[in-house]
Order: structure tokens, then C-alpha cells, then sequence
């Protein structure tokens, strides 16, 4: 376990943003995530990857404990079991390895098994709580460990009940999946299949499914590479709204793929689980945003408009008044008001 006072916390996240931390507690290969915060001080914050959050650069008061570690075990018959601060794509690597489906669509999505629980993450059609059994759970101000079932995750649209307010002292400590040995779900989404055709690739394999999967976040710039060069990215930053159907027309008219309207919807309905959760990204469009755009060191994604970038020396409170723009603007000219995927730490 390393114990650091007063650390930038820039270095801990994809953003490259942030404040320092007031104690930080780095945990190595065999330490305790629970004992770690029976050690902490003051308020605790536990953090994977950092591919998902922005923190502010007031930084955060007492613990920081970055968990990017732990084991992953694949039992017989079908059972994943993987520690919170395990990379999630290296627990779908375990499973595809195994021979086991279920986890396969989730490839290259990056950052660890707690915060894949906690946002019940979602790609081509699967998501986290298709195959979630339960999760060993810590109560960081009680200290007490329990196990929760999927009932009591109440899994939604990139959401569960670790979100709640009444919920923030709790912290996965590990989780458990149940797999199959054989296909649960067909691949339907449009643009990986469009890949698959285009690699000569079949999706009837695990393996082949993973390369499928991986080759098209790639085309899509949604694969975490060299984080040392830059721009840097917490990947999309909004999730997609649930809008009215009469927007629907506008919003998807920014689609520039050439796919058709039913079609679209049916992605809509499988990526989003309701036809009218249209793409965040063409609600950007469609209130005037555009690719690249540019504020200073903040920048969107010349290619992906719901990426947004820090491009050099961007601070945490330059990337919050771009975010605030985007929802100020949206709401203003669309009436649709979009909720940031991306977690805000600290105090903005």
C-alpha cells in the first residue's frame, strides 16, 4: 500500500484534469481495498481506472484510493468472478478464453470491474446485467461487507442504484457473472456487422466476435491508446436521451450513415433498450454543435462529437463550462436535457 499527501489527481484520469488529492492511497497487486479504508481518513473516494470521471481542481479532501487491482477467477460451469479493481476488459479476455459468451460485445471498453457494475455498461446490445449474479459489497462508513443480488442493484440505462444519494458509502469489492458456453445474444448492430463484412470476419465464434467488436471500436476512436501522447478523453461524455417522439425526426435527420429510419430506431432500441433513446451524438448536431469544435484547449472529437477532448493543458473548470454549454444549449434550442455520463468529482 502507497501512501502519498497532496497528489495531483490529473494523473490518475484519461482527462488529465484534476486537483490534488489531500491523502492518496495507491493499493498494490495483494492488498485489501477493504483494509484500505478501515485506514483512511476523513471522507474516502475510491477510484478505478479514471476513465470515466472529471475532477474538479479544487481536488479532494481526505482519501483518494486508486484500486487497479485484483484477481480474476473463472470457476466450472460458467461462473466469472472478478475483483472491483480488476480491468474490465481483461475480465471479458478471461471469458472469451474460457469459452464462455455473454461478455464478448463489451471488448475494449475500458476501466475497471467497479465502475462497470456501478454504470452498468453497455455495447452492442449487451450490458452488465444480462449475465450479473451479485456483488460482495463494503459500507465505507460502517465497515460492514454484505453481498447485494441484482434485485437490489436495480440495473437501468447506464445507471444503478449506486448512484443513489443514500448509496455513495457503498463500494464494490467484487462481482460475480454467470456465462454461457454457448451465443445468448446475435450481434446486431449496424456498424459492426458493416465491419465484420468488411474483414471478412463471421460473428460465430467468441474470438471472432472480440476481433469484430475491437475493430470497430477502433474505427471509432473508442479504444484507450497511449494515454502518455494525448489528446486526452473520458470517452462519451453524454448518455443518450429519451426524447419526445415528435423530436424524433429532427434528431435523427443528423445521421450520416445513409441507414434508414426504422433501422435506426431498431439500434436506437437495441443499444438503448427504447427506439426514442436517440443518439446523444446527433442531439450535439442537430443544436448546432460541430466536429472538432474548439475552446481553447477544449475540443470536440473531430470525428466522435460526443468525445470531448482535452488537447494540452485543458483545466478540469475549462472542461466543465464546455459540458455546461453543451446542456444549456441543448435545452435551450431542443428542449432535451442531457445527462453527462461522465461523473463530476469534487466541487465545481
Amino acid at each position: 500500500m502507497k501512501l502519498q499527501r497532496d497528489v495531483a489527481l490529473s494523473g490518475y484520469t484519461s482527462l488529465r484534469a484534476g486537483g490534488p488529492a489531500e491523502r492518496l492511497i495507491e493499493l498494490e497487486e495483494d492488498d485489501s481495498l477493504a483494509e484500505a479504508v478501515k485506514s483512511a481518513e476523513g471522507p474516502v473516494t475510491v477510484l478505478g481506472s479514471g476513465t470515466n470521471v472529471l475532477i474538479s481542481d479544487k481536488g479532494l479532501p481526505g482519501t483518494v484510493i486508486i484500486n487497479q487491482f485484483g484477481p480474476i477467477e473463472v470457476d466450472p460451469g460458467g461462473v466469472v468472478r472478478a475483483s472491483s479493481g480488476a480491468l474490465w476488459d481483461d475480465v471479458v479476455q478471461a471469458a472469451v478464453n474460457s469459452g464462455l459468451y455473454g461478455l464478448e460485445f463489451t471488448s475494449g471498453i475500458p476501466g475497471g470491474t467497479g465502475a462497470a457494475i456501478a454504470g452498468n455498461i453497455a455495447a452492442y446490445g449487451q450490458k452488465i446485467a444480462d449475465t450479473f449474479q451479485e456483488a460482495e459489497m463494503l459500507d465505507m462508513e460502517s465497515g460492514e461487507i454484505s453481498v447485494w443480488t441484482k434485485e437490489k442493484f436495480q440495473f437501468g440505462y447506464r445507471s444503478s442504484s449506486l448512484h443513489d444519494a443514500k448509496n455513495q458509502s457503498m463500494v464494490v469489492l467484487g462481482t460475480t457473472f454467470k456465462l454461457e458456453d454457448r451465443p445468448i445474444k446475435d450481434l446486431e448492430y449496424e456498424s459492426a456487422l458493416k465491419v465484420a463484412v468488411e474483414i471478412g470476419v463471421k460473428p460465430d465464434t467468441l474470438a471472432n466476435r472480440r476481433r469484430i467488436i475491437m475493430e470497430t471500436r477502433r474505427r471509432h476512436g473508442s479504444i484507450l491508446t497511449d494515454i502518455a501522447k494525448g489528446p486526452w478523453t473520458a470517452g462519451s461524455f453524454f448518455k443518450n436521451p429519451l426524447v419526445d417522439e415528435s423530436q424524433v425526426d429532427t434528431i435523427i435527420s443528423h445521421d450520416e450513415t445513409g441507414i434508414s429510419k426504422d433501422k435506426l430506431l431498431r439500434q436506437n432500441a437495441i443499444h438503448g433498450g427504447d427506439m426514442t433513446r436517440v443518439s446523444a451524438a446527433h442531439v450535439l448536431l442537430a443544436a448546432g454543435f460541430k466536429r472538432g469544435q474548439t475552446w481553447g484547449p477544449v475540443r470536440l472529437h473531430p470525428d466522435h462529437i460526443l468525445k470531448i477532448e482535452n488537447t494540452g493543458d485543458a483545466t478540469a473548470s475549462e472542461i466543465y463550462d464546455v459540458v455546461q454549454e453543451i446542456l444549456s444549449t441543448v435545452k435551450g434550442k431542443l428542449g432535451i436535457m442531457l445527462e453527462p455520463e461522465v461523473r463530476m468529482l469534487g466541487e465545481f
